[in-house]
Order: structure tokens, then C-alpha cells, then sequence
């Protein structure tokens, strides 16, 4: 079984509010995001594009933090998705500095991470950023079920990310056109 994430950039309007909820939810220090929405742009006066991107932990298929963790601290989980143990973490900091889409955090001296609200699943009820989306622009569980419900026309790659096969990113996107196509920057907040 594979869990992931399911986001259509083509519904979301960059109100942040999944980063939020993320952030209330696992009651993250100033700095601290598991979940960063953010916009893009792209282009030049006239032709400016834009687009925005909300991205977490991808719970990989091959995930390199995992590899990369010496003490088993991080792990795939039998569900699929890739958990940080803190009370294992030796603190090396290795899986923040392995992981191409920058998920893993170190605070204070543990590494720490999206768990797709692992005690919300449990409970038989959606992440935090799911939920709080007012444009349902996420979604998240069985990667199979999810291609099958949202299209064939999805990606995992956008110009902004790594190469998702690196690792096999667990990540589906509905992709505006102008995200796959040029370079694009980050606007500030």
C-alpha cells in the first residue's frame, strides 16, 4: 500500500490555509512549517504567469531520509508513510540534508516531520491541511484510489521540484501549464 498527497493547483488560490492548520495542529514554533504553500511566478511584463504550490512530506516509495538514517529513527511505516520516531533520533541531522523536497526539520536536537496527522487517520478522518482546505485543492490516501478519482492527466514533477523519481515522490498534482514549463520564483510572503 502507498499513501500520498493529491493537490490541484488549478483550485487553489494561495490562502495558506492548509499551512496554518498544519502548523496549529502539530503547534509548531515560529519558522517551523511541515506544510508550506507559496506562490509562484513566472515570465515577464506582459506575459506574467503564476501558480501556486502546497507541499509536505511526499511519504516516498524510496524515501532518501530513510536511507540516509543511521540510528531508525525515520522509517516507512506499514501504512506507507515515512514517520520520524523523535524519541530514536540521534540528532545527526542527516535525513534534513538528504531530502530533496526539504520535508524533515531539525528542533531543538531531533528531527521532525509531516506524519500525514497520523493520530487524525487513526481516528478514520483526513490530515489537517485536507480538512481546512475551503477549495478542496487537497486531498490524501491510497495512491491508486487517488489516480483513479482525480485523472490520468496527473504529475508528480513541476519546474519548481526535484526529479520525482529520485525517490519516488508519492505526490499527484493538477498541474496549471506554466508550472511545467520555465522557471519560476518563489514571490515573497
Amino acid at each position: 500500500m502507498a499513501l500520498g498527497f493529491y493537490f490541484d493547483m488549478t483550485r487553489c488560490i494561495g490562502c495558506k490555509a492548509c499551512q496554518v492548520a498544519c502548523k496549529d495542529k502539530n503547534n509548531l514554533d515560529i519558522g517551523t512549517l511541515f506544510r508550506n504553500a507559496a506562490t509562484y511566478e513566472l515570465g515577464s511584463f506582459p506575459k506574467v504567469q503564476h501558480f501556486n504550490y502546497s507541499c509536505s512530506c511526499n511519504h516516498c516509495e524510496n524515501p532518501a531520509c530513510v536511507a540516509a538514517c543511521a540510528s531508525g529513527a525515520c522509517y516507512k511505516d506499514a501504512d506507507g508513510c515515512v514517520i520520524i520516531d523523535a524519541a530514536m533520533c540521534d540528532g545527526c541531522g542527516m535525513c534534513v540534508e538528504i531530502c530533496p523536497y526539504k520535508a524533515p526539520k531539525m528542533v531543538g536536537d531531533v528531527a521532525v516531520k509531516c506524519d500525514a496527522c497520523a493520530y487524525l487517520r487513526a481516528k478514520g478522518q483526513k490530515p489537517a491541511c485536507v480538512d481546512a482546505c475551503p477549495n478542496r485543492a487537497l486531498d490524501f490516501g491510497d495512491v491508486d484510489e487517488l489516480k483513479a478519482k482525480y485523472g490520468a492527466d496527473l504529475v508528480s514533477d513541476l519546474t519548481i521540484l526535484p526529479d520525482s523519481t529520485m525517490t519516488k515522490a508519492n505526490v499527484y498534482i493538477k498541474a496549471k501549464a506554466c508550472a511545467l514549463e520555465g522557471e519560476a520564483v518563489e514571490l515573497p510572503m
